[in-house]
């Protein structure tokens, strides 16, 4: 019987390695397998483990917008005529073919998709939002916010498991950090 991924308890070893592997997934096996006190094929064993169970979706570089010539970025809120399958699903795959979409959400509240977007100027957002979104069939309506600070970008997710975040020395072991030496773990 397969026990559901997303029901499974991580233990301390498996929330370690996605802590290590989210900060850095560059980290060698070796690297991996020293920080969390183990020898390489039980180490590789676990992180193979983790991606077939899909708690490690891909690995990826994170890129510089500036250094890209994407430093304006928009998140636009987008309201449909009426909220029909065909009309939702019209929308879905026009936004799929715009690269200056990052992410596009289906939520729940006051409009219904919330985009975001990485362009180069003002310009090239009017472009997109012209061509590419406020003329796809079924949009009635757009609404279009202008980030001045990205106060806080992470892909970073928490990593909880069955110990309380409060408990002594829970940080660092989701971290991946190690207790100093003399320091005991309650």
């Amino acid at each position: 019987m397969t026990t559901d991924p997303a029901v499974r308890t991580l233990d301390r070893v498996d929330r370690q390695l996605l802590a290590l592997l989210q900060s850095d997934g560059r980290l060698t096996v070796a690297e991996l397998a020293r920080t969390v006190n183990l020898t390489l094929t039980p180490c590789i064993e676990r992180v193979r483990r983790l991606e077939r169970d899909g708690y490690i979706e891909g690995y990826f570089a994170r890129l510089s917008p500036r250094h890209l010539g994407q430093p304006l970025l928009a998140f636009t809120e987008v309201t449909l005529d009426h909220a029909a399958p065909d009309v939702i699903q019209a929308f879905r795959e026009a936004v799929q073919r715009v690269e200056e979409i990052s992410e596009c959400h289906l939520v729940a509240g006051g409009f219904d998709f919330l985009i975001k977007a990485r362009v180069r100027d003002m310009d090239d957002y009017r472009r997109v939002l012209g061509d590419h979104i406020a003329s796809v069939r079924g949009v009635r309506h757009t609404q279009t916010y202008f980030v001045l600070e990205e106060v806080k970008s992470t892909h970073a997710l928490p990593i909880r498991g069955s110990e309380s975040a409060r408990q002594p020395g829970a940080a660092a072991a989701r971290a991946g950090a190690r207790p100093k030496a003399g320091r005991r773990r309650r």
